[in-house]
């Protein structure tokens, strides 16, 4: 296992020095998922929910919550985002829809978190707007599907 990077040789958090490391493109991938019951899917996928357009909504909370990442997590880096994209895919055999984000940038350090945060800020908007019809929705398995650029090179999850 990798040394953790936010710890100086005294054990204290520090953001990570990265003005040594190459400009390379850097991309991250993630996707999550919120369950919820079949009438409050259909009233989103058929855009018949009376607060309008949930999943435009969404993703614009999506895109917004990627640029905003470094003021939420102490120890990011901000970084000057060149395309996010949010994709919602409907699996009404789930009860669920899926978010899948996709974050570049060409700086010297990743945008995983950048990406991780649109997904879930996006699920959470979906939540939000839609709570009063359906208070047992489920917001799971958000994740870091794939990374590429930087040192470490490029990352597939199994």
């Amino acid at each position: 296992m990798t040394q953790l990077t936010h710890f100086n040789l005294s054990g204290e958090a520090h953001m990570v020095n990265v003005g040594h490391k190459a400009i390379t493109q850097r991309i991250a991938v993630t996707e999550g998922y919120i369950e919820m019951q079949p009438e409050t899917l259909h009233l989103i996928i058929n855009n018949q929910h009376k607060k309008g357009d949930v999943l435009a909504v969404a993703r614009i909370a999506g895109i917004m919550a990627s640029k905003k990442t470094a003021d939420l997590i102490p120890l990011c880096h901000p970084l000057p985002l060149t395309h996010v994209e949010l994709n919602f895919i409907a699996e009404p055999d789930k009860n669920r829809i899926r978010c899948q984000t996709t974050v570049k940038t060409n700086g010297q350090t990743g945008v995983e978190i950048e990406a991780l945060n649109a997904t879930q800020i996006a699920l959470l908007t979906i939540y939000d707007m839609c709570k009063a019809i359906d208070r047992g929705m489920i917001i799971q398995s958000v994740q870091l599907l794939e990374k590429s650029g930087g040192k470490s090179g490029h990352w597939l999850r199994q």
